[in-house]
């Protein structure tokens, strides 16, 4: 497997996270820490994933585990040119739906500069809500 590099730079209201190489069970918590190390309340998270060649169901559960994160802290976490095979896994496991997918990273700012004027994404959480009593 190719190792997986991490680069981020800011952008205005949030941060610009550039995931390339593959994620799997041996690197997807490295991913999931990285995102949420570079994550501020109330700064939007665009990943960038046009370098990001693999991606396996530890990799989808880290994005799932930072999407809940982002939203818990007052801003949404946006994916911006998903590379053909990472994105195919997201349609498979049926969570595309539920997340900020954008052709590119100037369309996802855009996003982010929309939302700072209308607060975040109304997208529901990707995990469900427990109901009264369920412990």
């Amino acid at each position: 497997m190719a190792g997986l590099i991490l680069n981020n730079r800011p952008l205005p209201g949030g941060v610009l996270i550039v995931v390339s190489g593959e994620v799997d069970a041996t690197n997807a918590g490295q991913l999931e820490t990285y995102i949420i190390d570079h994550c501020r309340p109330g700064e939007h998270v665009v990943l960038d994933l046009s370098a990001m060649t693999f991606m396996d169901s530890h990799g989808l559960l880290a994005l799932l585990h930072t999407h809940d994160f982002t939203h818990r802290h007052g801003a949404d976490l946006h994916l911006a040119a998903v590379h053909p095979m990472p994105l195919r896994v997201l349609e498979l496991a049926g969570i595309h739906w539920a997340l900020n997918i954008h052709p590119d990273v100037r369309q996802a700012s855009a996003a982010i500069s929309a939302s700072r004027h209308h607060g975040p994404s109304r997208r529901g959480r990707c995990e469900p809500d427990r109901q009264p009593g369920s412990g």
